[in-house]
């Protein structure tokens, strides 16, 4: 039996079996959404069939995936997902607001949110028997197919441009991905892995391309919803609902905008099951020298328009947005926004969240950035709950949190020394 019904385009709506179609829709190049099998889930499983799996790992989803749960013993590919929300008071009272959390995704396998995607994409690769597994990246997605596919000997090909931070590229190295540099933007590696993956039969995992990249994603909503389940229950009288409050208000960081359609395509599977009452606000966030997506929703379009990108936030530089149209309604289909930020916006967000102990890449803290300019808008209200979403490690990028802070000094080894310094 097949874990999901087929498949649909997001521009023209076509639904597509299950082996018609691998990529996008042949029609007008749509964007494909899973479909889940809605009937067959609400009558096998309750929401407490889900939450209480013990599983820790984005696989305690498993009735609700597309795939089945790779065989093996445990290895980095079970570990992605299920990452920590840390409270964030002293920011939140700097900000006005009652509460705020962060979802620190640095604490996937390998230090991104990418793992996700990458997860659930070898899986299928290894169900569908393909030889090789190729993706696109600035180094974030490549490092996760990378790693996921070192932990199954699985053969990955990344086509990586020239400019990714070189962190990201030794990650790629050490998992053993055969890797290209491209002399060109990422968009010039989006291409041309394609054209790769049809002439030599490779499986693209490409993000805004491959649908499995969304199923991946779509997880970190359902820990999200489960989470706000059990953390925020003593908010609420024993007769009253959960949803008699301030909706959560997600901020998400905006490159190819496939994680803010992931995030919406979990809560649209919840809402669609009945497992949840209403629909957390989403805002999207995207640096000022990459902002297609926004400059789309503020223009009240779905036509993306491509921009020549510039952002020291690398993971999320895209002349063209490939999954933007979902994007846009992620935020419009949940009375959300977007947000852009300058790089000096995301530099200061890094410092500020190294500061409560998290140590996000530029992209995680443009998340951070959005919600420090909504705060100031009135975008948000002070009793407003909201959380932030870091999308990487500060680790993959260290030549940018170097911009944030301040050199350490060079003394004598003496104590007069470290006396003058203080």
């Amino acid at each position: 039996m097949n874990k999901f019904t087929g498949y649909r385009c997001s521009l023209c709506g076509t639904e597509y079996l299950p082996g018609q179609v691998t990529y996008t829709c042949p029609k007008d190049g749509g964007n494909l959404d899973v479909i889940p099998d809605y009937e067959f889930i609400k009558k096998k499983f309750q929401p407490e069939d889900i939450t209480s799996r013990t599983e820790s790992s984005l696989w305690r989803y498993l009735p609700l995936l597309p795939v089945d749960e790779p065989e093996g013993d445990s290895t980095p590919l079970h570990a992605a997902g299920w990452t920590p929300v840390f409270a964030l008071p002293r920011l939140a009272e700097k900000l006005n607001l009652k509460h705020l959390w962060l979802k620190d995704e640095s604490r996937n396998p390998t230090a991104s949110f990418k793992d996700r995607a990458s997860a659930i994409v070898v899986t299928r690769a290894r169900e569908i028997k393909a030889e090789v597994v190729v993706t696109a990246s600035t180094g974030n997605a490549g490092a996760a197919l990378a790693g996921m596919s070192a932990a199954v000997g699985q053969k990955a090909v990344i086509f990586a441009p020239k400019s990714a931070p070189q962190a990201k590229v030794a990650q790629l190295l050490v998992f053993g991905a055969k890797v290209i540099l491209v002399d060109g933007t990422y968009d010039d590696a989006f291409d041309l892995s394609i054209k790769a993956s049809n002439e030599f039969g490779w499986y693209c995992r490409n993000t805004g391309y491959n649908p499995f990249t969304l199923e991946g994603k779509k997880t970190a909503a359902f820990e999200i919803w489960e989470w706000w389940l059990e953390a925020h229950r003593e908010w609420h009288q024993k007769d009253k609902q959960l949803d008699d409050h301030a909706p959560l208000t997600i901020f998400v960081s905006v490159g190819d905008g496939n994680i803010i359609s992931g995030v919406h395509k979990g809560f649209k599977d919840l809402f669609a099951l009945g497992w949840l009452p209403n629909m957390p606000r989403i805002i999207g966030v995207q640096a000022e020298g990459s902002a297609a997506i926004a400059n789309a929703f503020n223009a009240n379009t779905e036509i993306i328009t491509p921009v020549s990108a510039t952002t020291i936030a690398d993971s999320i530089s895209v002349d063209l947005p490939r999954d933007g149209v979902r994007a846009v309604r992620a935020a419009k289909e949940t009375g959300g926004t977007y947000i852009t930020v300058s790089d000096d916006e995301i530099v200061k967000s890094i410092a500020e969240l190294g500061k409560m102990g998290v140590f996000p890449e530029p992209a995680g803290a443009t998340s951070y950035a959005g919600l420090v300019k909504a705060a100031g808008l009135g975008v948000v209200r002070g009793d407003d709950p909201v959380l932030v979403l870091n999308t990487g490690s500060g680790l993959k990028d260290v030549r940018a949190a170097m911009q944030a802070v301040q050199s350490a000094p060079i003394i004598e080894p003496t104590l007069e020394a470290v006396k003058k310094i203080l």
